[in-house]
């Protein structure tokens, strides 16, 4: 018997809900998204992820309560708003969520109206996850986004008169021409601006986007890690100085405004995504969906079982769920406390992998004090290095982690 059923309550739930589509495609983007200008293919995309979320309706609601909701993309308000809006109003009808849901929709700065934002407000969207990217309009043209900071400014405060008091802003940093005072004009622009939440993330240059493709040109413009080392650890100063406290590797909060959704994957716990290349944690199984629209559409909504549209499918043995636990919750500032882990696993931390973080806390990138384990700023900006070589594995890159 679990937490939840000794006290005879429905368990929490994360829902994620992929919309593959943009205005255009960015260079560096290596995210499952396409652009199109057929409204066809859009209707039928959200026909299909409705109808995907009719088919787990019995199983959510003999057993859970949506209390978190995260719609990410490519760009959500990029589609058709009526589509948008069709797809929220079924996923309210097919899953009651509890009454304090936390419900997150990310949007383009370029792709947003205030007629928008006020009808998503009323739909009981109450999150909006913005992309800035850099304050600087030279450094967001060599990432070939499509908005400037003047959109950004006009949509923030749209935003904020549509009503949205919790409001994330993603920013880069290792991004072509940028360096660490520009990084720093654009962090004081933002904390300025004020939104309760801001993610940063590094630049990685990833096999078929046009970034690694053109590598030789763009690395020029580059910063070397050096200056990336110092843009992040100055960003974390900055940014606490400013009354954002970093609670995971990229994420920083006003207090009390974590993102809810994404302490369920940091944290291990389970949620359903729907949509391509979504990914999955339920009953015990980790699962993902097909990348290819064409063939998710025609698996869900053509009543033709040999149309197999999972991807992955794994049984979580014990072995797996202690990687990804240590794993994702190293990811936290909170790091590991050994004697949850102790609880929840039967097993101790310090027996399994203590003599291993011994040598990363001689190094300066883990502490232990008083029972936690965590990484400290240094090891968080090589965080991949460090547990690929705790965990014994390398592929991280299935976990996709948003603002």
């Amino acid at each position: 018997m679990n937490y939840y059923e000794s006290l005879n309550r429905p368990r929490p739930l994360g829902i994620y809900v992929h919309i593959p589509f943009c205005r255009s495609k960015c260079a560096y983007c290596d995210f499952n998204s396409m652009v199109t200008d057929s409204p066809d293919i859009v209707t039928r995309y959200i026909d299909a992820v409705i109808a995907h979320m009719e088919s787990y309706r019995t199983a959510v609601r003999d057993e859970y309560v949506p209390d978190s909701v995260f719609i990410g993309g490519g760009t959500p308000t990029a589609i058709l708003p009526e589509e948008l809006f069709r797809l929220i109003r079924a996923m309210k009808k097919i899953f009651p969520l509890a009454e304090n849901t936390e419900f997150t929709v990310e949007a383009n700065p370029a792709t947003v109206s205030y007629s928008t934002l006020t009808r998503l407000r009323r739909l009981g969207v109450n999150r909006l996850s913005m992309g800035l990217q850099s304050a600087h309009d030279n450094e967001l043209k060599a990432l070939s986004r499509i908005h400037t900071r003047k959109d950004f400014a006009r949509s923030f405060r749209m935003a904020r008169d549509a009503g949205f008091d919790n409001i994330n802003v993603d920013l880069m940093f290792g991004i072509p021409e940028q360096t660490p005072d520009t990084l720093l004009h654009t962090l004081h622009y933002l904390t300025r601006v004020g939104p309760e939440h801001i993610s940063l993330y590094d630049l990685k240059i990833e096999p078929g986007t046009p970034f690694y493709e053109n590598y030789a040109e763009i690395a020029p413009t580059l910063p070397d890690e050096d200056a990336e080392a110092d843009m992040y650890l100055s960003a974390i100063a900055y940014l606490r100085d400013m009354g954002y406290l970093q609670y995971e590797i990229s994420n920083f909060s006003r207090p009390g405004r974590q993102c809810r959704h994404n302490l369920k994957y940091w944290n291990c716990d389970e949620y359903l995504g729907f949509g391509v290349s979504a990914h999955s944690y339920f009953h015990g199984s980790r699962f993902s969906f097909t990348r290819d629209i064409a063939k998710y559409v025609e698996g869900v909504t053509v009543m033709d079982s040999r149309v197999r549209i999972t991807d992955e499918l794994e049984e979580v043995g014990e072995r797996e769920r202690i990687g990804e636990y240590v794993m994702l919750r190293l990811r936290l500032t909170a790091g590991i406390d050994e004697n949850e882990f102790s609880r929840r696993f039967g097993y101790s931390f310090e027996e399994l992998y203590g003599e291993k973080c011994r040598r990363f806390i001689r190094g300066g990138f883990m502490i232990r004090r008083r029972g936690i384990t965590a990484l400290t700023p240094a090891g968080m900006f090589v965080s991949n290095t460090i547990l690929s070589d705790l965990l014994e594995f390398e592929d991280l890159g299935r976990f996709n982690f948003g603002g």
